[in-house]
């Protein structure tokens, strides 16, 4: 319960921190809604919409209404996918005023005891720390090893979890040993003639849970000509804190990530998850108000680009690339496609390689219902928002499900196993499917 005290704290800073003309921007013309999944998931309720949560905020700063727990719970229940920014005529950076809003409200309520351990152990004991989270990977990977998942899933444990946990706990990948994680190479050499030299950001869930395909996307880049240089001072980039009212964690972790690239003279900065693509880009809005940084947030921005993107760039899609004949489908990353407005690549390599039937999903550009960790908090409307997926996706008839995003990833294979599709359909990263046709 937000206290008194609170409520003012909160919207003195809406008027402060708020901005209005952004806020103003909004024409209420309504484009956005039929992008909104849960506005569409709620029954077209307009508090549930891009613009009805935008009114709320210039209520809040205007005083019209208090910040309660109905303002908070409607921003809390957005997937932050911004597929209204694409198809906004007036062009508000509705995922901007989103992430602004939250942090508002985190930094002036008080947090119950038990949210405050998790967000404490997530959020700085956790994420920015990769020595940390390879431990707790590996133990996640020993679960796997030992036996003990299979005792577990013999003995019907899971079945005392909410029932999307339970699957999920089966969809996750077969993560790698310890020794396997350490040493990774902080160089690789092109294979062939030096066309580019690229930095890779590797992520922290990219680089232990997923480091097969972090793996296979190095090998890409060798393949397509390629020096790259794997900074080992990097670290996660900050999205998990921005997107959930940690903003000034997520300055410092951004901060970390330029020097850790700035003195690579590399000509880009790859990534191969929409997520952290999306919010690396966004380092020079996060780091607007610090004169120190601003330029050099500038110039690291400029040099991202997704793995698609060079790839199409550097013609790899010109090259023999086969695969078994199967139908395949793709499933575009919200901020891949949103946030870094990257959608043509991904389609133009999968429709290069031969072997494979491409199908066009319908709606293939709306959310997936992952969002981070929004399938975990946000259970209910993460669900509903799968199960019309997964209509689309049977509708394909494919059989390969393509993804160029870590929770995308999972979160369509969670899809699969929900509706009993495991035999029939399997669920792939990008570059791990560009790699078995190159193979």
């Amino acid at each position: 319960m937000t206290t008194v005290q609170e409520k003012q704290k909160i919207q003195q800073a809406f008027k402060e921190r708020m901005d209005e003309d952004e806020l103003l921007n909004c024409m209420r013309c309504g484009f956005c809604l039929p992008s909104c999944p849960t506005y569409i998931e709620s029954g077209f309720k307009e508090s549930h919409s891009p613009r009805g949560r935008i009114a709320l905020m210039k209520a809040v700063v205007d005083g019209v209404i208090e910040p309660d727990e109905e303002v908070e719970r409607t921003l809390d229940l957005c997937l932050g996918c911004r597929a209204c920014e694409p198809v906004c005529p007036s062009g508000v950076n509705y995922g901007h005023l989103l992430e602004e809003a939250r942090d508002i409200i985190n930094q002036n309520k008080k947090h119950s005891l038990p949210a405050r351990i998790v967000r404490k152990t997530v959020f700085e004991g956790l994420f920015p720390h990769p020595d940390r989270m390879r431990m707790v990977t590996n133990l996640l990977g020993i679960y796997q090893r030992s036996g003990l998942q299979k005792a577990v899933h013999t003995t019907g444990v899971m079945k005392l979890f909410p029932e999307s946990m339970a699957t999920m706990e089966r969809v996750l990948p077969q993560v790698p040993k310890l020794k396997e994680m350490k040493e990774r190479p902080t160089s690789l050499s092109s294979i062939g003639e030096v066309r580019k030299k690229v930095a890779f950001f590797s992520g922290c869930l990219m680089d232990t849970m997923f480091l097969e395909t972090n793996k296979a996307t190095t090998k890409l880049l060798q393949l397509a000509g390629c020096d790259i240089v794997i900074p080992e001072t990097q670290t996660c980039c900050g999205a998990l804190h921005g997107h959930s009212g940690e903003k000034d964690a997520a300055k410092g972790l951004a901060k970390r990530n330029i020097e850790a690239f700035e003195a690579n003279g590399v000509d880009y900065i790859i990534t191969n998850a929409g997520g952290c693509g999306a919010f690396l880009v966004d380092y020079d809005h996060l780091l607007k108000d610090d004169p120190d940084w601003q330029d050099r947030a500038l110039r690291f921005k400029n040099k991202i680009k997704d793995i698609s993107s060079i790839l199409v760039e550097l013609e790899f899609h010109k090259k023999p690339l086969t695969v078994p004949p199967q139908r395949i489908t793709y499933q575009d990353s919200c901020h891949l496609r949103n946030v870094q407005r990257t959608f043509v690549e991904p389609r133009l390599l999968l429709q290069s390689v031969e072997g494979a039937d491409y199908v066009e999903m319908k709606q293939a550009d709306h959310c997936c219902g992952s969002a981070g960790i929004y399938n975990i908090v946000e259970s209910d409307m993460s669900m509903k928002i799968l199960d019309h997926k997964m209509e689309n996706v049977e509708d394909t008839r494919a059989t390969t499900i393509i993804t160029s995003n870590p929770g995308c990833l999972l979160q369509m294979k969670l899809g699969i196993e929900r509706e009993d599709l495991s035999d029939k359909m399997r669920a792939i990263h990008i570059v791990d499917f560009l790699l078995e046709a190159v193979d």
